[in-house]
């Protein structure tokens, strides 16, 4: 079941993307699904939760152990909190110049959501509001996922 919802939040994202990056992107009119995720204090413990399991995971560890962790989180739940209508204003490099030379594949990509919907069960956050969220933040896969060059990357 999380397979096939990795997959449609993937798909939708590919179908709505326009290349926008996440600071351009406006945040939904209410703030219903800022309050499922438990505000301001709820997305800090999503993202400590994420970040701590992000680090543990094989596939997405190397990618994060050199990071200024602290401030990957801050970022995130700077996004997370704008992208679902709260307060928030996000500041940090678009998606596209942020992840440009870190060669991240689709298959990076995708355990990342896995371990983001790990997070959100673990939070007790209900299934459709996990839904919403990644179908706000499946877009950035294009800007985050490094092009394949010659057809060679999966």
């Amino acid at each position: 079941m999380n397979k096939l919802l990795i997959c449609l939040a993937l798909a939708a994202g590919s179908l709505l993307s326009s290349g926008a990056s996440l600071a351009q992107t406006p945040a939904p009119h209410s703030d219903q699904l800022y309050k499922a995720f438990g505000e301001k204090p709820g997305l800090v413990a999503l993202m400590d939760d994420f970040m701590v399991r992000l680090l543990a995971d094989p596939r997405t560890g190397p990618h994060f152990q050199p990071a200024n962790q602290q401030r990957v989180k801050e970022q995130l739940v700077e996004q997370l909190c704008a992208l679902s209508g709260g307060p928030c204003v996000y500041k940090g490099a678009d998606m596209k110049s942020a992840h440009a030379n870190l060669d991240i594949k689709k298959s990076d990509f995708h355990a990342l959501v896995e371990v983001l919907q790990q997070s959100m069960d673990a939070k007790g956050i209900p299934f459709r509001k996990q839904n919403e969220m990644l179908a706000l933040l499946a877009p950035m896969n294009r800007d985050i996922i490094t092009p394949a060059e010659s057809g060679t990357r999966p």
